[in-house]
């Protein structure tokens, strides 16, 4: 018995993912990830790093990140605690889809992940205090191959569903996807 569904989103190869707790008089048993279920959303090289974050304060936001080529990577995100706004961003050149982004909430209580493949940049806003997120990610981070644009970018117009509340000095000055964009060119 499958214990994920597994739901398309607009963006192609971007997926939505909803487990199914078992529970019984003891408590709840959640199943984050399978390598044979989740292999058929493209998750086939299986999970090199698992990262753990905790963010304090709502309002904060994190990203857009992502790692350049040959390193992206497939990235399994679950929140753990709190509720948060995830954030997907296409950033693949050749994709019909190219600079639109989906953004869905995770939480502890819906049990849902998203499945961010390569060639996607992401970020999330906390909604509440004391969000915790889990990150199953298919290769390790490299810091030379590290990379992202900026969540307050013009082109991107991301309705952020709270007011910023707190941005670190990194982020803030990630560029724009039109510098990004002359970046890549050069």
């Amino acid at each position: 018995m499958s214990r994920f569904t597994i739901f398309e989103t607009p963006l192609p190869d971007l997926k939505l993912i909803q487990r199914h707790p078992v529970r019984d008089t003891r408590g709840v048993f959640t199943k984050f990830y399978s390598h044979e279920e989740l292999a058929t959303v493209g998750c086939q090289k299986g999970i090199a790093q698992i990262n753990h974050s905790h963010t304090i304060k709502a309002g904060t936001v994190r990203g857009l990140h992502f790692q350049t080529e040959p390193y992206s990577e497939y990235k399994l995100v679950s929140c753990l605690h709190g509720t948060i706004w995830d954030i997907a961003v296409d950033i693949r050149p050749e994709s019909a889809s190219f600079l639109q982004w989906f953004a869905t909430e995770l939480s502890a209580e819906n049990c849902m992940a998203l499945c961010i493949p390569p060639g996607f940049a992401h970020g999330f806003q906390t909604l509440t205090d004391h969000c915790e997120l889990l990150y199953a990610h298919s290769a390790p981070y490299r810091s030379d191959a590290e990379s992202g644009i900026n969540p307050k970018d013009p082109t991107l117009n991301i309705p952020w569903p709270r007011p910023i509340e707190l941005l670190s000095t990194r982020d803030q000055s990630l560029p724009t996807t039109n510098d990004w964009i002359m970046e890549m060119s050069s």
